[in-house]
């Protein structure tokens, strides 16, 4: 294979590998969540409040769904990376190759569950009637659209653990454009509101999986199976379950938890459900170079853990906080003066700008909480320490769970709460990873 589409990172500077590694993978994810950017700007502005509620107030079981159809290949990922860190390229070769196997068939038992418990989903999260039947419908469309989001990660996840992290880049362009042409079109031309968008949204995200799949084949050698090869390895089909599994849990715990928050943000009303769906994908946009540097650091990690590098693994932590440090102090000022024009962009209903625009700068303050929750647990899953995923979850999960649920005991924050929930679990939260990195424990896992 070219040496054009891998990177070692077991030499060189820490932070330039990672820097260098962050910003086509930080592009990548800023157009894939355009998906979920354009969706409620479209609607909201075409369409109207009551719409953009509808695609927001399900925003949570999306990301549960996905969180579970995506973790065995987040699993896989490690795993090509150690093996790469290592030198074992035959082994390489055998986990591309099992990857399939595990993604396809866990995307799809994920996609029917969540096409079937949809309508039970939403009654128990107290779903306002008024938006019921269009939430439904576009839960249960963009359902049937995990398998292709499985399989681009799954393939994005092991060019990034190769050192890849550009070519993914430009498949996630071309199907950004192309759901930005068809959103449209679907809503403003054919007036198909909710269902245009989810349509135009599993469209654009198989039309990535197949270039990405077409792309590493021609490209990448290791993706070029002999007959004999194309069967799962059962050792490294159970590793992907050990390591992907905790990291599926980790993200639905959280996800769940996301869920938990919106039947809270629900009871009070379609205003403060829009204005939570504005907050949702701004910080959505703004916890994506987090989950960048995340994944270079998982990567950079899972390599060096390889290798047996602890010291050169410590030393690219500490250098990833500063710089997550200074980018959270950089959006703190970003949100108190721009706060109003940004959250206009969703829709000009003005008690729902003021929400949100308010909203915003209260969880600002905390982004540097939000990034240490990010760079930490990515280190620690790059080593291979994933069980610690689960018990993060659930602290997340108890976290947004007891602060909305102490917090309404007092009536004069009113709706203020769902805010303030959010800041305390962030803080909480990655003060529990941070305490998990201390501790050493990974240390063991990475030498193992």
């Amino acid at each position: 294979m070219s040496r054009s589409h891998t990177t070692d990172m077991t030499t060189g500077s820490p932070i330039r590998h990672i820097i260098r590694f962050t910003l086509p993978l930080l592009l990548g994810n800023l157009f894939q969540q355009l998906y979920n950017m354009v969706d409620s700007v479209v609607v909201g502005r075409y369409v109207g409040k009551d719409a953009l509620a509808a695609v927001g107030s399900c925003s949570s079981m999306n990301f549960l769904f996905f969180a579970l159809g995506s973790g065995i290949g987040m699993g896989i990922g490690v795993i090509v990376a150690q093996y790469f860190g290592a030198k074992e390229y035959q082994n390489v070769r055998k986990a591309i190759a099992s990857s399939y196997y595990v993604i396809i068939s866990a995307s799809l038992v994920v996609s029917i569950t969540g096409i079937l418990l949809a309508p039970w989903l939403l009654k128990i999260m107290d779903t306002p009637e008024a938006i019921y039947d269009e939430t439904l419908k576009y839960l249960r469309i963009t359902c049937s659209g995990l398998v292709g989001v499985a399989m681009y990660n799954g393939l994005a996840a092991i060019m990034r653990s190769l050192g890849d992290a550009k070519t993914p880049l430009m498949f996630l362009i071309v199907s950004s454009i192309i759901n930005v042409v068809l959103d449209l079109v679907f809503v403003v031309v054919f007036n198909l509101g909710v269902v245009g968008v989810a349509l135009a949204t599993i469209i654009a995200q198989y039309t990535s999986a197949i270039l990405c799949q077409l792309y590493a084949y021609k490209k990448i050698s290791y993706f070029r199976l002999a007959k004999s090869e194309i069967r799962p390895d059962r050792l490294i089909v159970s590793r992907a379950f050990k390591i992907g599994v905790p990291l599926a849990l980790q993200n639905s715990t959280i996800a769940v938890s996301c869920m938990a928050l919106q039947g809270v943000v629900n009871g009070f009303g379609e205003d403060v459900i829009a204005a939570n769906t504005i907050t949702s994908r701004v910080e959505t946009l703004v916890q994506q170079p987090y989950g960048s540097i995340g994944a270079a650091v998982t990567t950079f990690s899972g390599q060096n853990a390889g290798a047996g590098n602890i010291d050169r693994i410590k030393k690219g932590f500490r250098q990833t906080t500063v710089v997550v440090f200074i980018f959270s102090m950089c959006l703190i000022p970003l949100f108190y003066i721009f706060g109003r024009y940004i959250t206009g962009f969703f829709v000009d209903d003005a008690a729902v700008m003021g929400i949100a625009t308010k909203a915003l700068r209260i969880t600002s303050l905390f982004y540097f909480f939000l990034g240490m929750i990010y760079v930490p647990r990515a280190l620690l899953n790059g080593c291979g320490d994933t069980g610690f995923s689960v018990l993060n979850g659930i602290v997340e999960v108890v976290c947004r769970v007891l602060f909305s649920q102490l917090l309404l005991l007092i009536p004069a924050l009113g709706f203020w709460i769902i805010w303030m929930t959010t800041a305390a679990t962030w803080f909480v939260t990655s003060m529990f990873c941070l305490a998990r990195y201390w501790w050493g424990n990974w240390k063991e896992k990475a030498l193992a």
